[in-house]
């Protein structure tokens, strides 16, 4: 065929798929002609390539759980969970599949892959059931990396906002529960970097810097184990730097709140040592604090 005659067949599909269709009937005709050995070679013309035959989503799906559960081949059953939503994507197998994929990659310790997928589960299926589950698994898995209090809280300040999302999203779900208990250790997590960076200032004897850091603690975190001593060492910085009142303050929030706490009898000793009392002022930002929470 000619360039030319190739040029007019491209503009004109018609003209071109009649000379595919008489091509295709020439060789037909000619099959017969080559003689022996003709039947197989008809066969392996017309025969169907099943090649890339789907496998049904309930049995791929199953064999997903068995490797997950008897297995424990985490990665070979999100192979298979994959393969669900990637074959049969708007069946009701490939809903199921996604949201184990998520799980799988949450049983892995691969957070990212969790992430992932149950973000992408929320998204296709914002109105399911187990919306609520996809969420907290989101949650969970940066909550599982929070680190140490020497290093940086960020990926602790995306585990707080996750997990608010779940008890905003979901309030009677019972992930909500869950998840406000793991709220209150991510908090005191924070409280904690606050405390551990408060104490070196203090040692440095930068008493306004440390202030800054135990009145975060205070005002932020009232609920965390790290509030007590938070109040006695600004007791301590308070007084350091001469501002009895809010020292004073600091020390009868402390003992109102925290009588039988070691760091009270301390913070007592302190005021006492400079010829005062504790004694709380209702205008200062640690009585408001408390009194926020109905603890004042």
């Amino acid at each position: 065929m000619s360039t030319q005659r190739l040029s007019r067949d491209l503009r004109n599909p018609s003209t071109g798929m009649s000379r595919v269709r008489l091509a295709a009937s020439l060789i037909v005709l000619a099959l017969p002609l080559s003689g022996c050995g003709t039947g197989a070679l008809w066969d392996k013309f017309m025969a169907k390539d099943d090649t890339f035959v789907d496998q049904p989503p309930d049995k791929l799906y199953n064999e997903g759980l068995y490797l997950m559960n008897e297995k424990k081949d985490i990665k070979e059953a999100n192979k298979k969970f994959e393969e669900v939503d990637r074959e049969h994507p708007y069946s009701d197998w490939a809903r199921k599949s996604l949201l184990m994929s998520a799980y799988a990659s949450y049983q892995a310790a691969d957070y990212d892959g969790c992430i992932g997928s149950a973000t992408r589960y929320i998204t296709l299926h914002p109105g399911s059931p187990d919306a609520a589950y996809a969420q907290y698994l989101i949650a969970a898995s940066h909550y599982d990396q929070i680190p140490d209090i020497s290093r940086d809280q960020g990926r602790t300040q995306k585990a707080i906002a996750a997990l608010e999302e779940v008890i905003r999203k979901y309030p009677t779900s019972e992930y909500a529960t869950s998840a406000k208990a793991k709220l209150e250790g991510a908090r005191d997590q924070l409280a904690g970097k606050e405390m551990d960076v408060g104490r070196y200032y203090l040692q440095k004897k930068d008493y306004t810097a440390a202030i800054n850091r135990f009145k975060t603690v205070v005002t932020q975190y009232q609920t965390t184990r790290h509030v007590e001593e938070a109040l006695a060492r600004l007791t301590e910085a308070y007084m350091a730097i001469g501002i009895v009142g809010e020292a004073q303050t600091a020390a009868a929030v402390l003992g109102h709140n925290f009588p039988d706490s070691k760091w009270y009898k301390d913070a007592y000793n302190l005021v006492k040592s400079g010829g005062v009392e504790p004694s709380e002022n209702s205008g200062s930002y640690i009585s408001k604090a408390f009194k926020k929470l109905g603890l004042g």
